[in-house]
């Protein structure tokens, strides 16, 4: 740390006492000072006994006028109106001398003449003490005032880590440094260094770690050039230094940066930092292996009290700004649980479920977990929280432009890229459904708003969303047939892939109509891939007798791909008719379950049924189905048939 020596003479203090030791013994002109717990006496030792008494406080200086009002303003007139009234032992009171007695005791060792030491630590003191007493050029060349301010500005501010003692120290005499605009001096000086290359203004930057480095910018051992150089600095390399200051100078810090011209990721960055210091519901939820061992001292000591911690989190939301994708996800989410367990304000808490709106395609699962912190207690999860984020999050998705239900089709589902976000957030939404759907306290219609709120669209695949419906209505038996059907309703069976309707067909819990529609559907789906794998057959046999065609300019290895593609085929078309006679099998006692069921009504309830739906009977499907395998089995002859005039072929051409 640099310092500035003034004065010549020999320290001729002395203090006694149970808080300060014996510094020098030594007997010199000037005045030797003895202290004890409450109060100091002085004595001459050249023989001429102390004319004045200055008590600071508790303390009490027996000290000389002449070199005193030589060198003060104030101290002058104190001295002689004491002396106009005429008070047997003289003595005069500086109650509001800013740094108080230790302060004091350096100014007095500056009237003396005795060696001190200005450093980033004193002088912002010594400079409002100075101020404060009148020392000007007045009184004295070379005076008090101007020591301290040609140190300060041409010491101090050209350096980071004076500059942020000297920060620090305004703490202490806010008012004072205010006046003589010393804090908005070194806020200045910080803001400026924390935007520039740091190799460019001094060494060592960092305050509380990082190697020593020559002026040649070489790393020292002890005091000895290495001639190794060291790393580049980041851009978060001050974060630990101003995270020391109390938060009425870091927030005018941080306000002053953005304007100096840094950027607003690296801010928020620091704002990050001081909280998660500051803030120990931040550093609950991660792990040992992730903690910063840079929050070792803040661990170590007393954390704020949840006052102070409630003050300090409504800060940091006005000062982060209101931008996506500067803080992480997960930091906001930390921010918004604790401000719900502070009871912060509801300006704060809604800024913060703003901000995470914005970026919500980029939480995860757990972080949406959050518990229910009100009294009422009615969820275990704090549901209306998700829901008011996912209301912001879709707000700004059709602010920017986002993807309507008019504006794709089903071949763009999965291709488009601004679907992206959207369609993530869905995928998260109903894993947090099937999450809180065991919650025998989340109500039907708050679990229906939730699911109901993501656009139709916004799933290629309706998986997810039956999933967390099939585990509600296992955890809520107690609902009505009307109940589960409205509720059944969110889904459409059409998006169901074949293993969730396999599933859906199979399942107690869902209205016959879903059951049914979902058989259906999965029907539909079979003869679609049915067809599908038709057409790859004709197509293959195409491509086939081309290549018979041009049996003269082909090789060997295009027949033996061939007859691996038609083997691949036959083998897939097999393990479609092992499906298909499965799902007959379950259709069959669907139908007999059904028709026992309308003969206890007194009605035939699959006529019913199919005539509300426009469905065909079983038979009907099951006949489709027989037509549609007999047409696999003539592909398969024709297949076979087409590989074995290959060989023959093939044969032949060898002979």
């Amino acid at each position: 740390m640099a310092c500035m020596k003034l004065g010549s003479k020999v320290d001729a203090f002395q203090r006694h006492g149970q808080a300060w030791p014996i510094l020098n013994p030594l007997e010199t002109e000037g005045f030797t000072a003895l202290l004890n717990p409450l109060w100091i006496e002085g004595f001459c030792t050249t023989g001429l006994p102390s004319d004045i008494v200055v008590e600071v406080g508790e303390m009490s200086f027996h000290l000389h006028k002449f070199p005193l009002l030589s060198r003060s303003g104030v101290l002058e007139r104190l001295i002689a109106k004491a002396y106009e009234e005429g008070e047997e032992g003289c003595s005069i009171s500086l109650p509001d001398i800013p740094g108080g007695a230790k302060t004091f005791e350096l100014v007095a060792k500056f009237c003396y003449g005795v060696k001190l030491e200005l450093t980033a630590s004193n002088v912002v003191y010594l400079r409002c003490a100075a101020e404060h007493l009148e020392m000007t050029e007045e009184y004295g060349e070379g005076n008090l005032i101007v020591q301290t301010e040609v140190f300060l500005n041409q010491v101090v501010l050209k350096n980071w880590k004076d500059s942020l003692k000297a920060l620090q120290s305004c703490d202490d005499v806010l008012p004072h440094a205010e006046e003589l605009h010393i804090t908005k001096r070194c806020i200045e000086s910080l803001a400026v260094k924390a935007c520039t290359d740091p190799n460019l203004f001094g060494w060592p930057v960092m305050e509380h770690g990082g190697p020593m480095q020559s002026p040649g910018g070489s790393v020292l051992w002890n005091g000895i050039s290495t001639g190794a150089r060291p790393n580049n600095s980041s851009s978060d390399w001050w974060y630990e230094d101003v995270s020391t200051l109390s938060l009425p100078l870091y927030k005018r810090l941080v306000s002053v940066m953005e304007p100096r011209g840094v950027r607003q990721e690296i801010i928020a960055g620091s704002l990050t930092f001081y909280a998660k210091k500051y803030l120990p519901g931040l550093n609950r939820r991660q792990a040992a292996s992730e903690s910063s061992t840079r929050l070792e001292p803040v661990a170590m000591g007393a954390p704020p009290s949840e006052e102070d911690q409630k003050l300090l989190l409504e800060e940091i939301d006005r000062l982060l700004p209101m931008h996506k994708g500067i803080i992480s996800t997960k930091v906001l989410f930390g921010l918004l649980r604790t401000a719900m367990i502070l009871r912060a304000s509801p300006s704060t808490i809604s800024n913060l479920e703003r901000r995470i709106g914005m970026q919500l395609d980029q939480a995860t699962l757990e972080d949406l977990l959050m518990p229910n912190f009100s009294y009422s207690m009615e969820t275990l999860y704090n549901v209306d929280c998700v829901q008011r984020i996912l209301e912001h999050f879709l707000a700004m998705d059709q602010a920017t432009g986002g993807a309507s239900p008019c504006s794709i089709d089903d071949g763009q589902l999965m291709g488009s890229p601004s679907l992206t976000p959207i369609t993530m957030v869905a995928k998260l939404i109903d894993g947090y459904l099937a999450e809180v759907a065991p919650d025998v306290n989340l109500k039907l219609p708050k679990f229906q708003s939730l699911a109901a709120s993501i656009p139709d669209y916004a799933r290629p695949l309706d998986d997810g969303l039956y999933r967390s419906i099939d585990i509600y209505l296992k955890s809520h038996p107690w609902l009505s047939e009307s109940d589960r059907e409205q509720l059944c309703r969110l889904m459409d069976c059409q998006k169901l892939s074949l293993e969730a309707c396999t599933h859906a067909a199979q399942n107690e819990r869902l209205p016959l109509r879903i059951i049914v529609q979902v058989l259906f559907f999965e029907q539909l789906q079979l003869r679609t891939s049915i067809a599908g794998c038709f057409l790859v057959s004709d197509n293959l046999e195409g491509g086939s007798r081309q290549l018979r065609s041009g049996l003269a300019g082909s090789n060997e290895g295009g027949w033996t791909t061939a007859v691996r593609e038609n083997q691949v085929l036959k083998v897939g078309m097999d393990n479609m008719r092992l499906r298909v006679s499965e799902l007959e099998k379950e259709c069959s006692n669907m139908k007999q379950e059904i028709e026992k069921l309308g003969r206890v009504k007194g009605s035939s309830t699959w006529g019913n049924v199919s005539k509300k739906f426009g469905f065909k009977l079983k038979s009907q499907m099951c006949s489709a189905q027989e037509g549609s395998i007999s047409q696999q089995n003539n592909g398969s002859e024709k297949l076979e048939k087409a590989n074995g005039g290959k060989h023959k072929k093939k044969a032949s051409k060898e002979e």
